[in-house]
């Protein structure tokens, strides 16, 4: 068996996190850890060291991960 490894850049971890929020899986106040339970664990080591190679502490909160909200209809 072969294992390939999949390479998460800081814009694909905010997109994942932005797709659980829209979906309602996850919420804008819990900590970014939270995200390990949607992320296979064989890839969670390279989401943790491109999180903390950007400033980023798992305690942090997934809002700070993902930036403000854009609306449409301000």
């Amino acid at each position: 068996m072969t294992y390939t490894s999949v390479q998460y850049s800081l814009e694909t971890i905010r997109d994942e996190a932005r797709e659980l929020l829209d979906r309602g899986v996850i919420s804008r106040n819990q900590p970014i850890y939270t995200l390990c339970q949607y992320i296979p664990t064989r890839d969670w080591i390279c989401v943790e060291g491109e999180l903390e190679a950007c400033d980023f502490l798992l305690r942090d909160r997934i809002g700070d991960l993902v930036g403000s909200e854009k609306w449409d209809n301000d």
